[in-house]
């Protein structure tokens, strides 16, 4: 299906680009945008040393930095035939995945720590996303300045106020958005203030891949009746599932409609299990020392023809000379047995065809289509084995055949210029900690009475109480506004200053009020939203005639979880008209 995108309403030109970072290769879409003109999406297919990677769209995500620190090749030229032998020669170190240390810290994610190549020495994960944002945005601006009419005037009209999307995992929260956000800072994408912030956008991987599915290879069909369609962005280090439909009210909205998901089970996870078998059959082996180069074999052919699990597979590394019966290698080819490459995998189709059924159990709506995008996708053997265990549950698999791995980074482009998605799906519950009044003939109560605090205003207050702002898989409009009742007690006006309280979050269902002594393991600190309150008029109160004075404020803290990125704003009544001003949300890095 496609839909017709209406010309861009804004006053003045303006150029947005999207920069997809992936874990194994990235990508770059732009649209300039002239007023009352119809915005169209480019790729930048032209990077140094293009010619070293197979394809145009893209380039590998990778940089190679001397022992100084100094970034000294990156993308395809770090790919450049002698580079390889160069970088051995002069202990360049290689910098690669990289944007899986950005990951979120959880059990779920730990165990892939050791997988993972180590960043180089004396560079953080920003050091490093930083300095191959800022290559990606100067390849950028040399494609527009080189292959548009007067290129460089047209750059210099609208590099002051570029507009960037960012796309991420499924599972990147908030916490990984303020560190992409301070890369792009570090690059010099945009000034350390709130107007460069404001610059900055993000999108998931998965609903980039909706928005670029819409105009590039979903069937009309597969939205029918207000049926759903399932999008599984198979990538490089992630699997991305999310689902949506079609707004029955809107015909050019859509709505999530089952919690994302994103797992760890990305392209090169495959890689990682054949490097795993690899090392116990050379462990006695001359050519163990081969390892990095055969694994790299590997990706680059054996891996990308896998069609037949009954057919032996090869991995030629070496000349003729090269032979060890022992360890089937013989005239520089190792050979696999079409099952053992299969088993290679196994965990990525596994972790897809149960994250689709998933999907199903929880969605809001009945779906039965799939679609199967990202680099990963291109892969026969996975499309093929996924059809097979989907399609006698009634799913249709559908891989588009243009540009699958261009997916993400055009559809971030689409996600900034047409906004399909207007409601989204809560993934965990969010709440926030606070007390409840104590009642010692609770036993619930009584048993926690070490917690118990005694207010300024004379209220004995039990803590530790979990209060559900937004209960998990609910459907949220981006528009929709979760509020919560605040009051801040103190005993004299110069106490009246900035309040902050935490944002939880609870994996699971859990009810309103809960103690959250239960379930520990459950519960983590999500954000905390600071509001300044020296604006607001406090009322004096008195406890009993005979004792002081004290001082309350009573106001709402207004969040909003429908979007992309979570929103906070406080909210307070003068002369009974509601006010508001700005809330800060800050996340520990």
């Amino acid at each position: 299906m496609s839909t017709t995108r209406a010309p861009y309403a804004g006053t003045r030109r303006k150029l947005s680009i999207a920069f997809d970072v992936g874990t194994t290769y990235s990508g770059i879409s732009y649209s300039i945008l002239d007023p009352g003109q119809v915005p169209e999406i480019k790729g930048v297919t032209k990077f140094p040393a293009q010619d070293q990677v197979s394809g145009s769209s893209k380039i590998p995500t990778i940089i190679y930095y001397d022992t100084n620190g100094r970034a000294r090749a990156m993308g395809a030229e770090a790919m450049q035939e002698g580079i390889y032998e160069t970088a051995e020669d002069e202990d360049w170190i290689k910098a690669e995945w990289f944007k899986l240390h950005l990951r979120p810290r959880s059990n779920a994610t730990q165990e892939i720590t050791g997988q993972l190549p180590p960043l180089p020495p004396g560079k953080s994960v920003l050091d490093v996303l930083a300095d191959f944002l800022r290559y990606l945005f100067k390849c950028a601006r040399t494609y527009i300045e080189e292959t548009h009419a007067n290129g460089v005037d047209l750059w210099l009209s609208v590099e002051k106020d570029i507009e960037f999307v960012l796309s991420h995992p499924n599972g990147w929260e908030g916490a990984q958005q303020t560190q992409m956000r301070k890369a792009a800072v570090l690059a010099g994408l945009i000034p350390d203030n709130q107007g460069g912030y404001d610059r900055i956008a993000f999108v998931t991987e998965g609903e980039a891949s909706l928005h670029f599915s819409i105009r590039n290879g979903l069937p009309s069909s597969a939205l029918k009746e207000g049926d759903g369609v399932v999008i599984v962005d198979a990538g490089g280090g992630t699997i991305d599932i999310s689902a949506y439909a079609r707004n029955p009210n809107v015909s050019t909205s859509f709505d999530e409609i089952a919690a994302p998901q994103c797992h760890f089970h990305g392209s090169i996870f495959v890689s990682i299990h054949a490097r795993l078998f690899l090392e116990k059959l050379l462990s006695e082996s001359a050519f163990l020392d081969d390892l990095d180069h055969i694994v790299r074999c590997f990706d680059k052919t054996t891996k990308l023809r896998f069609r037949n699990s009954e057919e032996p597979q090869f991995i030629k590394f070496g000349g003729t000379r090269d032979n060890e019966p022992d360890c089937n290698i013989r005239y520089g080819q190792l050979k696999l047995t079409g099952a053992e490459v299969a088993e290679f995998f196994e965990p990525s189709i596994k972790c897809i065809v149960e994250s689709v059924r998933e999907q199903r159990r929880t969605g809001h709506k009945k779906f039965s289509n799939v679609i199967l995008v990202g680099g990963f996708a291109a892969s026969d053997w996975l499309y093929n084995k996924v059809s097979d265990r989907l399609k006698p549950d009634g799913f249709t698999i559908i891989r588009p055949d243009n540009h699958v791995n261009k997916a993400v980074a055009d559809g971030a482009l689409s996600y900034y210029i047409d906004h399909h998605v207007k409601t989204r799906v809560s993934k965990i519950t969010y709440g926030s900690r606070g007390g409840i009044n104590y009642d010692a003939s609770n036993s619930e109560h009584s048993k926690r009475s070490h917690l118990v605090l005694t207010s300024i205003s004379g209220i004995r207050r039990l803590g530790g109480i979990f209060w559900v702002l937004l209960p998990t898989n609910t459907q949220v409009s981006e528009t929709k506004e979760f509020r919560r009742a605040h009051y801040w007690e103190f005993d004299n006006l110069s106490g009246l200053s900035t309040a902050s309280t935490a944002v939880w979050g609870y994996k699971g269902t859990v009810s309103d009020a809960a103690f959250m002594d239960v379930n520990t393991s459950l519960y983590s600190q999500l954000c905390t939203i600071e509001v300044d309150l020296s604006h607001l008029k406090p009322s004096p109160k008195s406890v009993n005639a005979s004792t002081s004075t004290y001082y309350k404020v009573d106001y709402e803290l207004i969040m909003l979880f429908g979007g992309t990125e979570l929103k906070a704003q406080l909210a307070w009544k003068e002369n009974g008209v509601e006010k508001r001003s700005a809330a800060k949300i800050v996340y520990s890095d």
